[in-house]
Formats: C-alpha cells, sequence, structure tokens
C-alpha cells in the first residue's frame, strides 16, 4: 500500500513539475535534451518533405492539363493543314492570289541522265 502512494505520488509530482515547467530542468531531461532536438528536427523535415511533395503534385497537374490543351491545338492544326494541302484548295489559293500560275494537266515525266562518253 505504501508503495501504491509512492507511486501516485510521483505521478502527481510528474504533473505537477511538467505544468510549472520544472521537468524541464530534471538532469535525465537535460541529458536526452539533443535526442529531442533531432526528433524536432526529423519532423522538420518530414513536414517540409510533404509539402513540397504536394507542390510537386500540383505542377505536375498543371502540366498535365497544358500538354492535353496543346494536344488537342496540335491535332486541330495537324487536320486544317492536311485540308489546306488538298491540291483543289492549293489551286484555290493560287487563283485567289493570281500569282500567274497554271495547273499543269501532263503527268511528271521521268528525267534520264545519259553518259556523255557513249
Amino acid at each position: 500500500m505504501a508503495t501504491e502512494k509512492n507511486t501516485a505520488k510521483k505521478k502527481r509530482s510528474i504533473v505537477a513539475d511538467l505544468v510549472n515547467g520544472n521537468i524541464l530542468t530534471r538532469e535525465t531531461v537535460i541529458d536526452h535534451l539533443p535526442y529531442f532536438l533531432f526528433l524536432a528536427l526529423l519532423a522538420l523535415v518530414y513536414i517540409s518533405t510533404g509539402f513540397l511533395a504536394e507542390e510537386n503534385v500540383r505542377n505536375l497537374n498543371a502540366v498535365n492539363g497544358e500538354i492535353k490543351e496543346l494536344r488537342s491545338e496540335y491535332i486541330t492544326i495537324k487536320s486544317e493543314l492536311m485540308y489546306r494541302s488538298k491540291q483543289s484548295e492549293v489551286i484555290k489559293i493560287i487563283i485567289e492570289k493570281d500569282l500567274g500560275l497554271e495547273e499543269s494537266f501532263e503527268p511528271p515525266k521521268k528525267i534520264v541522265k545519259t553518259k556523255a562518253n557513249e
């Protein structure tokens, strides 16, 4: 029974010392202070790493959205280019600009080079 009173008294004294701030002046706490500081440093590194990871995820999502937008723009421009490069469309552009060019109705001819010595 005496030991129960001693443990209860010790618990009350620990709580009272914690509230008063006297627990920080005990020798065991002072001996473990570097360990506590190390744990605090690890906690700060862990928190900052989490924030950096979240920022990277936000940047990645923004870049993915931009990639989708650019891809759709690329497809639109490519289809427009294919339409404008059709022979009938090129002829319309040449006629509108009056460049003095005419459409050739003859098929292309193959040019063969012969040796001059023979």
